[in-house]
């Protein structure tokens, strides 16, 4: 793990050591994190701009915005943003559209962590638009995809191996998830679960050095506080029985999120459907930021403030804080909330889905500890199911469960939830596979003929050794014998044989026997010896050799298969009697097979 560099020329991928690779991911971090307070601030002069008609970038969206000068003109806010997102999106890069992580796992899993450079830049200012135009989206998928861009990009100047460019790349997405919510750990996890193909110090490394540096820059310009204040509460009683119940009661909110999941998921994907429907890419947008701006103008003449429009955090805030109770208010907000991403998203917005799912997590679970306090008179605390809720639909929606149980802890900072928020997540993710098999993320992906791994399982067959994935049944021939007549011994008909060929002492080549060479030579008195086809087309392995180095070694010497010996010294030439058995392309293939056969489906 040296800090070495190695570059092949003549255009050939260059090969960073981990110490290098770390400070390149500390760079993204550093750029992704100032982007982060760039990006808000954009969002920042947008929002004043349209609504209140100022200039200026201060805008905390933990309050409510007030009412603006346009009266009900203020409908139109969003179709301005809308015109505006869909000229952006549409001239200069198609793949900002939409909220952002899907694409970014669809350049690590199938484009070898290549995204076009131009995707930053763009994603933050249509984004910026839709979400300070009142847009129902979330603000940290678009950070995601610009910190993925840029990870990219460095990986495409460098001319980086695709493997070290998809670490820059999920560097990156962690990177700006940890800079938008303050929550570092919960940016390593969300990488983690949803970007890495595989997970090892080589990738783990860089990827939480470009979080940590992120978060630490995050914090300078935000503020070290959590993304949310709440006050001191106590989510469980501390006698058994009730303690035991209102447990059962989270996991029940855990299931009823699961439902929303599931919903959100399908519901997003129909409205997709039904906006492609109409001709024009300006007027779907259109039609679709006109009918939120419609919503979001009754909420304000009829409950006092816009509440579904941009990322909402001002709800969330007054759901936990315990400003905000009323059930049936909840409810409606929820549902609201739902109609008004599904509708933007799907009309051709630009943000994230994150944001939303915390609020309608917020709103569903307020509603319905507040609906069995009013029925039941139980005692429960409100914002303490709101809290939980938000985990629960962002690890049911997402799929990510450990990113979504860390995250709210990290933005909240309340130890006391985890244990409920533990089952809950746990429920909301089982009732949506129930329903939905895909997440929000990889069900665009799946759309698009683009499957992505459901989970990333260990290699297990790779810590094998050689010894257990060899096949033991070789024959050991000399080179002088007839190929037909040794097809014609009983034990060799209608198998596929691998035949190791002998000349005295000594190993002269290898032959797989296979359907082809039967047809050709057997029952032909053609003369042909083993030595004549035999070829050197193997390498030698030892027994106690991992399976990760024999595949490594295949593939560095371009053969199809490994010999395994059994020598007291790796420098000893191998004799024909030490050959304990072979490894070939098929032996790996069963092997995985049966390691990945354990996992259910």
């Amino acid at each position: 793990m040296g800090s070495r560099i190695s570059v092949a020329s003549q255009g050939k991928p260059v090969h960073f050591g981990l110490a290098p690779l770390c400070a390149l991911a500390a760079i993204v971090g550093i750029i992704t994190g100032c982007g982060a307070w760039l990006f808000r601030a954009m969002i920042s002069f947008v929002h004043n701009l349209f609504f209140l008609g100022v200039v200026s970038i201060h805008y905390d969206s933990s309050q409510f915005t007030p009412a603006g000068p346009w009266g009900a003109a203020v409908i139109l806010v969003p179709v301005a943003g809308a015109v505006i997102v869909t000229f952006i999106v549409s001239n200069f890069a198609p793949e900002a559209k939409g909220h952002g992580v899907p694409e970014v796992m669809d350049a690590i899993y199938y484009k070898g962590g290549s995204i076009r450079p131009i995707v930053a830049a763009v994603k933050s200012i249509a984004s910026a638009v839709a979400i300070g135009t009142g847009s129902s989206v979330g603000r940290e998928g678009p950070i995601i995809q610009i910190g993925s861009a840029l990870g990219s990009t460095f990986g495409q100047i460098l001319r980086l191996a695709p493997a070290q460019r998809i670490v820059l790349v999920a560097a990156g997405a962690g990177a700006g998830i940890a800079a938008t919510f303050n929550t570092p750990i919960g940016g390593v996890l969300f990488v983690t679960e949803l970007m890495l193909p595989e997970v090892s110090v080589n990738t783990f490394l860089p990827v939480a050095t470009a979080t940590g540096v992120a978060t630490f820059l995050g914090r300078l310009f935000f503020g070290p506080d959590p993304a949310f204040s709440v006050p001191e509460m106590v989510p469980l009683p501390n006698t058994l029985g009730a303690g035991a119940f209102t447990l059962l009661l989270y996991i029940v909110l855990g299931a009823l999120t699961g439902v929303a999941a599931a919903a959100f998921i399908r519901g997003l994907h129909l409205m997709e459907d039904a906006f492609d429907k109409i001709p024009g890419r300006y007027v779907r947008h259109m039609i679709g930021m006109l009918l939120v701006g419609i919503l979001m103008f009754l909420l304000f003449r009829y409950f006092g403030h816009y509440y579904v429009e941009g990322v909402g955090y001002a709800t969330i805030q007054a759901v936990l804080g315990g400003q905000l109770a009323g059930t049936g208010l909840l409810a409606l907000l929820f549902v609201g909330k739902l109609t008004a991403t599904t509708t933007s998203l799907g009309s051709g917005s630009s943000g994230g889905v994150f944001s939303p799912s915390l609020y309608m997590g917020a709103t569903l679970g307020g509603a319905f500890a507040g609906l069995l306090v009013q029925l039941l008179h139980l005692p429960l605390n409100v914002p303490a199911f709101a809290m939980v809720g938000m985990g629960a639909m962002v690890g049911g929606g997402t799929g990510a469960a450990l990113t979504a149980v860390t995250m709210i802890f990290e933005m909240t900072r309340d130890y006391n939830i985890v244990l409920p928020m533990i089952l809950a997540v746990g429920a909301s993710l089982a009732t949506r596979r129930l329903l939905s098999r895909e997440n929000i993320y990889t069900l665009k992906l799946v759309r698009r003929g683009h499957p992505v791994p459901r989970g990333l399982h260990a290699n297990m067959f790779l810590v094998q050794n050689a010894k257990d994935v060899m096949e033991t049944d070789v024959p050991i021939v000399p080179a002088e014998m007839r190929l037909d007549e040794f097809l014609l011994l009983p034990e060799n008909k209608g198998a596929i044989r691998h035949v190791v060929v002998t000349r005295g002492n000594r190993i002269s080549g290898v032959l797989r026997i296979n359907t082809g060479i039967r047809q050709q030579f057997a029952r032909a008195q053609t003369g042909v010896t083993l030595g004549d086809v035999a070829r050197m087309d193997f390498t030698i392995v030892q027994e106690s050799d991992a399976v990760f180095d024999v595949i490594r070694r295949m593939s560095r010497r371009g053969v199809t298969m490994a010999l395994v010996v059994d020598v007291p010294n790796k420098r000893t030439v191998p004799r024909p009697q030490q050959i304990r058995g072979v490894i070939t392309k098929e032996h790996v293939a069963d092997s995985v097979a049966k390691t990945v056969s354990i996992y259910p489906r």
